[in-house]
């Protein structure tokens, strides 16, 4: 029989969705690990055999083991694609682009309309507005337009086998046997991304075992064929993890002239009173607090984000993917695009020269993380300290002239 998972008493992990979309896995950097060869299959045999005690250990028969396996091989073709994450490498303006232009505003208010009144009832139980629930939708899916066809259990085993990102999947993919020794899921459900996420919305399977919903009251949350069930789950998930009702993600704001950029973190009105307003000419919320965020420096766009964006990252670490559901979801219920002008002619950073930023910042105790070439969090809060040691405009985007004079050239 199969058991409403929101219901269930063994939930376990804390694991975030994965984007589908992107391929970016919200784990942490210190835990990252990249593939070098594909496992050769006397050495998945192997780890299939080590992996036995521990499922045993979380309550996986020898039954479930040996049908969840059956067959099973690595996927060649996984690697390669661990390699692909164009929320850290493409400029976010692309990012952007690619991500809320074309058809896929059109098919949010679609959707929208389709799912009217599960989306007003789902916002009313869990407090998340459902222009962020089809943020997430649109960015993850499409709209359900592509959910992944791959097996979940190969997928995750191939990158449990190679210690990709440490025992990250190896810990889903024994989840994912519990799913499945616990009736949650047939083991032909379980079809997903090439990382293992799954359905309208790509929850791991962790995810699934802690916030799956079965909003249609079957039985069974259908994350897969559902959207009602997909949906609930996604607000589910967000409130989870801390969602805010009735604080926004974030907004775009525009500077006054001779604008203080070390006030970075405030309360609203102590935005308001330096003078800061919203792009579109609505007031600043009256309570709450935010943070500026410069996506491409203080001569691009400029935003005050506020809790709600760090609960989008949950889904997927990367601020162009936060960003990037945050404003679909605005569009979707008709809120203006970006109305500043992106800097598209700048010069920026390759993947060898940020990470020579980031051991440079290192080297001044400024950062405490891999020099994985990747502009997150971490990077741009170091460069705003050093930005603002060194009496420059501290808008935490890291560019060449500032690589530059760290390298003491002019």
């Amino acid at each position: 029989m199969r058991l409403s998972v929101i219901a269930a008493s063994a939930v376990i992990s804390l694991a975030p969705a994965l984007a589908q979309t992107t391929g970016s896995i919200n784990v942490s950097g210190a835990h990252a690990r990249n593939a070098q060869a594909t496992p050769a299959s006397a050495s998945f045999d192997i780890f299939l055999q080590r992996l036995w005690p521990q499922a045993q250990a979380r309550g996986i028969s020898r039954a479930t083991f040996d049908l969840a396996f059956r067959g099973c091989t690595p996927d060649a073709s996984i690697v390669a694609l661990t390699k692909k994450q164009s929320e850290f490498s493409a400029p976010i303006w692309n990012y952007l682009e690619n991500a809320v232009g074309g058809a896929r505003i059109q098919r949010g208010r679609d959707a929208a309309a389709e799912n009217a009144s599960v989306l007003a009832q789902v916002e009313a139980r869990y407090g998340v507005p459902k222009e962020v629930v089809l943020g997430v939708w649109g960015m993850e899916t499409n709209y359900g337009s592509f959910k992944g066809g791959k097996d979940v259990i190969r997928s995750l085993a191939t990158l449990a086998s190679i210690r990709y990102r440490g025992d990250f999947f190896r810990d889903e993919l024994l989840t994912a046997l519990e799913l499945i020794e616990k009736g949650y899921v047939e083991r032909s459900e379980l079809r997903g991304s090439w990382a293992g996420a799954m359905g309208h919305t790509q929850f791991m399977p962790s995810s699934y075992m802690k916030y799956a919903v079965d909003w249609t009251g079957n039985g069974h949350a259908d994350i897969w064929n559902s959207s009602s069930d997909a949906i609930a789950s996604t607000a589910n998930y967000l409130k989870g993890y801390g969602w805010v009702p009735g604080l926004p993600w974030g907004v775009e704001v525009a500077l006054p002239a001779g604008f203080d950029h070390r006030l970075n973190k405030a309360s609203f009105s102590a935005f308001t009173s330096a003078g800061v307003r919203r792009a579109d000419g609505r007031s600043l919320p009256s309570s709450g607090e935010a943070r500026l965020f410069y996506p491409a420096g203080h001569s691009g766009p400029v935003m005050l984000l506020t809790a709600n964006f760090d609960v989008i990252k949950k889904y997927n670490s990367s601020d162009a993917y936060a960003l990037a559901v945050g404003h679909l979801g605005d569009r979707i219920v008709g809120r203006p695009a970006i109305q500043a002008d992106w800097p598209l002619k700048a010069a920026r950073l390759d993947m060898a020269a940020t990470k020579d930023l980031q051991l440079r910042l290192k080297a001044l105790g400024l950062y405490d993380h891999d020099a994985d070439g990747r502009i997150g969090t971490g990077t741009r809060e170091a460069v705003r300290q050093y930005q603002i040691s060194a009496g420059e405009i501290p808008d935490g985007y890291p560019t060449p002239a500032l690589l530059a004079r760290m390298r003491g050239k002019r």
